[in-house]
């Protein structure tokens, strides 16, 4: 590699580093380990029953064999498995805004890494076009966590389009313990409403092994057209070119329309898998939309 671009690397993921980390140590960390901390339990013994034990702990075929209520104790998991699932398809390299939807994603998961990080998790990674780009396996350190972020930041996939259900099953292969998956894309998949209710069963799928957590990441201009004349719109994944009048109005609003019904139904598919959705654009900033969902789920918990 180029020593220009190697140093070029190395400065802007430890700009990376020093933001994440202080949004992490200001707000994050405690959320984090409030919301995700104690998930999964291990089985630690089985003892007797005293008044005031949760009846739903109760073991059966101990009590059955001695006679005497015994109920089985758990202890809080010592540490958890992140996985970050990211998109790194073509259509992520756009934004209208301040940065594109994959520099969004790319900040996110460091966010989330560095949380993980902080509390003795372990951090792995996915990288995904239509199959899987790269798979680094869960490890805790800085170091994994800045090749994580690294890899986040400058992988160059060789695919251009989407299949996240091809992600959902290599997930499921190759992650056998529980784990609290982030999903993160723009979901820009093909195939319109068919494709998202062929996504269902697989969300449906991971969501039953793992705790899985989608975050749509979307660029305003993706919902709203602006007024300039003819306007060429092509899809980055599949190089297919319209051409738009975006001086009329029927124009504007018939894509505002389209872009609505496709949002209303990806809402669906996913909610309805079980899977909890959060939703961030580009010309926001993300961390109060973050710690809110983090505080919904919280509330959800308890």
């Amino acid at each position: 590699m180029d020593t220009h671009i190697s140093s070029e690397i190395l400065n802007k993921v430890r700009q990376v580093e020093i933001k994440t980390n202080r949004l992490v140590d200001e707000t994050l960390a405690g959320r984090y380990h409030s919301v995700f901390k104690g998930r999964g339990m291990d089985f630690d013994e089985v003892r007797e029953y005293v008044p005031g034990d949760d009846v739903r702990t109760i073991d059966w075929n101990v009590t059955a064999r001695t006679g005497r209520t015994h109920v089985k104790k758990f202890t809080e998991e010592r540490e958890l498995t992140i996985m970050l699932i990211i998109d790194v398809s073509a259509s992520g390299e756009f934004g209208s805004a301040s940065w594109s939807k994959r520099e969004m994603m790319a900040e996110l998961g460091s966010v989330i890494a560095f949380s993980a990080v902080r509390n003795n998790d372990k951090v792995g990674l996915i990288l995904f076009t239509d199959e899987v780009e790269l798979y680094i396996p869960p490890k805790k350190g800085r170091s994994h966590i800045l090749r994580v972020i690294r890899e986040i930041l400058f992988f160059q996939p060789e695919g251009t389009r989407t299949d996240i259900g091809a992600a959902m099953d290599f997930t499921n292969q190759v992650i056998r313990r529980r784990a609290v998956a982030f999903l993160i894309s723009d979901f820009c998949l093909p195939g319109g409403e068919d494709s998202l209710e062929g996504l269902r069963p697989k969300l449906q799928i991971t969501n039953r092994h793992h705790d899985l957590v989608a975050v749509l990441v979307n660029d305003p201009r993706e919902r709203e057209l602006p007024d300039i004349g003819l306007l060429t719109i092509e899809d980055s994944e599949t190089g297919e070119q319209v051409e738009l009048d975006t001086t009329r109005l029927d124009i504007r609003d018939g894509f505002t329309r389209l872009a609505d019904a496709r949002r209303r139904e990806l809402r669906r598919s996913v909610r309805s898998s079980g899977v909890d959705l959060l939703e961030l654009s580009t010309d926001r900033v993300y961390l109060p939309e973050l710690l809110n969902f983090f505080s919904s789920r919280e509330r959800r918990r308890h």
